[in-house]
């Protein structure tokens, strides 16, 4: 029988006064003197939500992270000290050294808490730029004139962050043009964006990862120390190594399933570009189209890529004559894409069944979590557009 320690659930409100309660809580948790620990937004916790299927977990767990469910249900990964600090030094070493931290992210998912505890693990807890009434560029460049001048600086965005930082002007770029590496995960981030961060300075990293590899394990297409991504001849991307997660807590049928040999065997398609990985999204997310597959991701990346285009998210609509068709929302830069041109990109890259049958300038994409494409709404609003363009 395995030995068990308890789990407790933190409510937070993203104040200051909650950020020291979480890192008390990940100290404790980590070296073995407190409870494992379940970080959760105040709101949920008080109607319940993500509530665990247990108050114990194994004895080697030390943090256990719900997910947000895009899936089904949500899950409760449980992550082991051990593999919190292998992903903690991997991230270290990749970036260069250690360094003080800006927190602007939830605490209450996996990039946020990974945020602290490299911090922790540097010497010293993260800066908290106070985000309860939404991210503001403005209080970003404010907590960054909190951290002391001499040492290496890092942050953790999401790319709706990093392009509203953008937006804001010189102030808000100046500051994050500071920083010795800019991690930027949670969604897909656009080549138009980096290349407008890079052009102001900044050093952006490009993360892939998720809450059962202790969050971002693949840096711009690398994976990190002793992180091993494969690719299977159906496209699945699996990953192996210290990062990994114990498991799911109290449902062994969805450990058994994608815990296997070893390894966490992903929701998601990727390719090799030579060494670096390159993941074209979800498996689930595949649209079959007069009987040919396009991952909406594959799309996404040459629209994205486009003049006169800021954001963009790619889902199937249902059809009767093709069983699918690729659709696109767009958020629009300037004065707005060529479509025709857009089209052309498309086919040229990724081949005519690839090419968006409708297509649709939106103010803004809906997003759900810390950044990511709520694909079930998009879909939504292009099934409400009228009737297709040919392709």
């Amino acid at each position: 029988m395995r030995d068990m320690r308890p789990l407790s659930v933190l409510p937070l409100d993203g104040s200051p006064d909650s950020l020291d309660d979480l890192v008390g809580a990940l100290t404790a948790a980590t070296d073995g003197s407190g409870p494992a620990v379940l970080p959760l937004a105040a709101a949920d916790h008080r109607r319940g939500a993500s509530a665990p299927p247990a108050d114990e977990v194994p004895d080697e767990v030390a943090v256990v992270i719900s997910t947000s469910g895009s899936t089904g249900r949500p899950k409760h990964v449980m992550l082991s000290a051990a593999a919190l600090t292998a992903s903690a030094r991997a991230t270290e070493e990749r970036l260069g050294g250690p360094g003080r931290w800006v927190l602007a992210l939830p605490v209450d998912h996996v990039a946020g808490v990974q945020v602290v505890l490299r911090a922790l693990a540097a010497g010293a807890p993260p800066v908290l730029q106070d985000v309860r009434d939404g991210f503001r560029p403005a209080g970003f460049a404010r907590a960054t004139g909190r951290l002391p001048h001499g040492a290496r600086r890092y942050t953790s965005l999401v790319p709706t962050q990093l392009g509203r930082i953008l937006d804001e002007g010189a102030a808000a770029m100046y500051a994050l043009a500071g920083y010795d590496a800019v991690l930027v995960g949670g969604a897909a981030l656009a080549p138009a964006l980096r290349e407008r961060a890079e052009a102001a300075g900044i050093r952006v990293v490009a993360t892939y990862g998720m809450s059962e590899t202790c969050g971002g394990c693949v840096y711009d297409g690398l994976p990190l120390a002793g992180v091993d991504a494969r690719v299977d001849p159906a496209g699945r991307l699996s990953l192996g190594g210290p990062v990994l997660a114990s498991g799911y807590l109290g449902d062994p049928a969805a450990t058994a399933a994608s815990f296997v040999g070893g390894r966490f065997v992903t929701g998601d398609l990727g390719r090799w570009d030579g060494e670096r990985l390159v993941v074209l999204g979800r498996a689930d997310d595949v649209i079959v189209t007069g009987g040919e597959k396009v991952a909406p991701a594959a799309v996404e990346r040459v629209l994205a890529a486009q003049a006169g285009v800021a954001a963009v998210c790619v889902v199937g609509l249902p059809d009767p004559e093709w069983g699918q068709v690729v659709a696109a929302a767009i958020v629009p830069s300037g004065a707005g894409p060529d479509l025709e041109a857009v089209r052309a990109a498309v086919r040229a890259t990724e081949g005519r069944a690839a090419v968006p049958r409708r297509m649709q300038l939106v103010a803004e994409l809906p997003l759900r979590g810390v950044g990511k494409p709520d694909r079930t709404a998009v879909a939504a609003l292009l099934d409400r557009v009228g009737d297709p363009p040919t392709r």
